[in-house]
């Protein structure tokens, strides 16, 4: 397992959670990476994502509510989500692309990134 995240857990409507996706044999500054999220029943759907040289991308819906951010010293992407709603509810996966080259965009899209951790489920309660 290359990628391991923690953070998860039970908070009430309004709250705030901070996932973790820490790496054991990557080194993550050398990798995009990226926050998904699956709800039961429902396709998989892109969060955020940060390039290796610190470029972040949203999906719309996201905006505003969850921020991603790089934690050098830890060897890890961190996902602050606050303002948490029930629709939230879901298992939170990170997954990470290797940066051959310097770009300053990286996709939201689940087939690009080809390490993936193994999640970890968030519930929010009304």
């Amino acid at each position: 397992v290359q990628l391991v995240e923690s953070g998860g857990g039970l908070v009430q409507y309004g709250g705030s959670l901070r996932l973790s996706c820490a790496a054991s044999t990557l080194i993550l500054d050398h990798y995009h990476v990226a926050w998904f999220r699956q709800a039961p029943g429902k396709a998989r759907e892109g969060i955020a994502c940060m390039t290796s040289n610190g470029s972040s991308t949203y999906t719309d819906s996201m905006k505003g509510r969850f921020t991603i951010s790089r934690n050098y010293v830890k060897n890890a992407v961190d996902l602050q989500m606050n303002s948490l709603k029930p629709e939230d509810t879901a298992i939170y996966s990170c997954a990470a692309h290797a940066a051959r080259v310097l770009q300053s965009f990286c996709p939201l899209i689940d087939g690009w990134y080809d390490v993936w951790g193994q999640g970890t489920q968030v519930t929010v309660s009304s």
